[in-house]
């Protein structure tokens, strides 16, 4: 019997915040809706939502972008660390940020007259900028790592790959032994 009350208040600790949280939701989308002299249905849906979102804003320009800031200054005062941190930043965001680089999986052809290739991802279409010609820089990731090398090939080396990049990192990280 203890056992059996003990399941019931972990069930209690599981539901009473979800219950609670769904009914002040409740309470205030009867009180805002009443809020008008006249019938306006969903109005305090809209309220709550736009709330909601208001409060988000203001706690990410308040609260995170200072302390984000704060934390990039101190980094920027470190030579070693900037550099590091810098660099790990730009790999990670190249993943999983805004401007995702690795969505083109391609297969390049390492010299010219073999026939060895490695599996990696275009970063830079064109080298221009920087006075290189007829070349592109592509990343290639190490099996069984988070490291990996960038390769400066000719373009005429490089084959598209018909594959979702996801699946190429993993057979690539995978060292080719991935099935599914």
């Amino acid at each position: 019997m203890k056992r059996l009350a003990g399941y019931f208040l972990q069930g209690l600790l599981y539901t009473a915040p979800i219950g609670l949280t769904l009914y002040l939701f409740y309470l205030t989308f009867q009180f805002l809706d009443g809020l008008l002299p006249f019938e306006f249905p969903g109005l305090g849906i809209l309220i709550i939502l736009m709330g909601i979102t208001i409060v988000g804003f203001f706690g990410q320009w308040l609260i995170s972008q200072p302390i984000m800031a704060l934390f990039n200054g101190l980094i920027e005062k470190m030579p070693l660390v900037k550099v590091i941190y810098s660099s790990i930043k730009d790999l990670l965001s190249a993943f999983v940020g805004k401007e995702r680089k690795f969505t083109t999986p391609v297969l390049v052809k390492i010299s010219s007259n073999e026939d060895i290739e490695r599996m990696g991802f275009i970063t830079q279409e064109t080298l221009e900028v920087m006075g290189i010609k007829d070349k592109m820089a592509v990343y290639i990731p190490s099996s069984y790592g988070l490291l990996g090398d960038l390769y400066i090939v000719p373009a005429k080396n490089v084959t598209l790959v018909d594959i979702h990049p996801a699946e190429a990192m993993k057979f690539i990280v995978s060292g080719g032994v991935s099935k599914d």
